[in-house]
């Protein structure tokens, strides 16, 4: 579904509320995808979703991003921006999009009170517990040496080799995480999920058999294939100067952001609709400059 105005956006906006977190962020990958079919983006690589979701942020909401995190050393407030479209590019996002501005422009401003309020929570909490638990930028995690695995894309396969074992690794897609993190434990769960084959010194073995050692490397070699999964702040805090790690939820700080907006907006309606006696479609095709101006007019009388 391209976004072309504030009715559609309000439509994909009613359509989460009812959904958890991963059917929300679902739901905004189809915003950002429409030239995708719906029942492949769960398929595509965690990174890939991320910086889509950068880019559809942008063209709704603008550049800035204002984060507010606590210093888990002193407790002190810190307050930063980011830049959605920097993000979107370093993530290997598109730039553009089959999708604009609600209504020419008619976001509401990033880090504005309340939307500031609700993001501060989301910022530090991090992906899923699969994808934290050690094989999506788990952390500590670093690139393989040369040759333990290729660059993946959607459904690629990564090649593992250590201390005997030959394993084989597809590359886990948005639905495989987030299926996996509604098990008891998400590790094996995304093991049993993307595993294709283990096998040492000649002979097929399970994945519950792997060990730690193999596991970590598998980890690792997601990570560089898909080195956008994980984005994780780290911040230095201008009181005490120690650093705070926290992983950026760009699904749930742009779902945030869009509640507000979208609530925003049916209180508009609701008083230009009791004014003037306008329906609902008929008060979101105006412009928003136009439907502020009916506003300030209704304020004065």
């Amino acid at each position: 579904m391209a976004i072309t105005g504030a009715a559609e956006l309000l439509a994909a906006w009613e359509a989460g509320l009812g959904e958890p977190a991963v059917g929300r962020a679902l739901l905004l990958h189809r915003t950002a995808r429409p030239d995708v079919a719906a029942g492949r983006l769960p398929l595509l690589p965690v990174g890939e979703r991320e910086a889509d979701l950068f880019t559809l942020r942008r063209a709704l909401f603008g550049e800035r991003m204002q984060v507010r995190l606590e210093c888990a050393a002193c407790g002190a407030d810190m307050e930063f921006d980011l830049d959605a479209g920097e993000l979107a590019r370093s993530l290997g996002g598109r730039t553009g999009g089959a999708f604009g501005s609600p209504a020419g422009g008619d976001g509401v401003a990033a880090g504005s009170g309340d939307v500031a309020d609700g993001i501060a929570a989301s910022v530090a909490a991090v992906h899923s517990a699969a994808e934290n638990d050690g094989f999506v930028g788990g952390p500590g995690g670093r690139a393989p040496g040369a040759g333990d695995s290729s660059a993946a894309g959607p459904g690629s396969v990564i090649r593992v080799r250590q201390d005997g074992w030959d394993v084989e690794f597809r590359l886990p897609g948005v639905g495989d995480l987030a299926a996996a993190a509604r098990s008891g434990d998400p590790r094996a769960a995304l093991l049993a999920r993307c595993l294709v084959s283990a096998v040492r010194d000649g002979a097929a073995v399970s994945g519950a058999d792997l060990p730690a050692a193999v596991q970590h490397r598998i980890a690792e070699a997601v990570e560089a294939a898909d080195p956008g999964a994980d984005l994780t702040l780290n911040v230095a805090c201008p009181e005490c100067g120690q650093a705070t790690r926290a992983a950026l939820d760009i699904a749930s700080y742009l779902w945030t952001e869009l509640d507000s907006w979208a609530r925003d907006v049916l209180l508009d309606v609701h008083l230009l609709s009791t004014a003037y006696g306008w329906s609902e479609p008929e008060i979101l095709a105006l412009s928003p400059t136009r439907r502020r101006y009916y506003l300030e007019l209704c304020a004065d009388v």
